[in-house]
């Protein structure tokens, strides 16, 4: 019987550190779920400052004017 119970708690001994390894990675996943979402937010603000910029510092061709050699 002895056989049977370090068997067992063997197997209860493994079961506790599998428990712990899986809290473990959840919060891991927990903590980068949330980086994403904050990266996520400035992302979108960047692309909304971009978008709110001006399209160019360069003048379209239509407003510049022609080299003096024309």
């Amino acid at each position: 019987m002895s056989n049977q119970a370090e068997q067992i708690a063997e197997l209860e001994m493994k079961v506790m550190f599998q428990e712990d390894l899986i809290e473990r990675l959840n919060q891991s996943v927990v903590e980068q779920q949330q980086q994403i979402h904050d990266l996520q937010f400035q992302m979108k603000h960047v692309v909304d400052k971009v978008k709110a910029m001006s399209a160019s510092q360069v003048a379209s061709e239509n407003e510049e004017t022609p080299p003096p050699h024309y």
